[in-house]
C-alpha cells in the first residue's frame, strides 16, 4: 500500500474523533474530512499542518480515540 492510502483512511478516522473533541465546524475537522474524501496530496498536507497546530491535548485525545477504536 502506498502512504497516501494509509493516510487517507487515518484522516477520516481522525476527522470523526476531532468532530467529537473540537466540533464538526472546526477548521481542522473540516480539513481532515476534505483530505479523507479527496485523497489529494494538497488536501492531505493542509490537514496535517492544521492537525499539528492543534493544542497538544487535543491531538493526544484524538489519537487516543483512534487507539480505542
Amino acid at each position: 500500500m502506498d502512504e497516501t492510502a494509509i493516510d487517507r483512511a487515518a484522516m477520516g478516522r481522525l476527522a470523526k474523533a476531532l468532530a467529537f473533541i473540537c466540533g464538526p465546524a472546526h477548521p481542522t475537522t473540516i480539513a481532515l474530512q476534505a483530505a479523507s474524501d479527496s485523497g489529494s496530496e494538497r488536501d492531505i498536507k493542509a490537514a496535517r499542518l492544521l492537525f499539528l497546530k492543534l493544542k497538544p491535548s487535543d491531538r493526544r485525545s484524538a489519537l487516543a480515540m483512534l487507539d480505542d477504536a
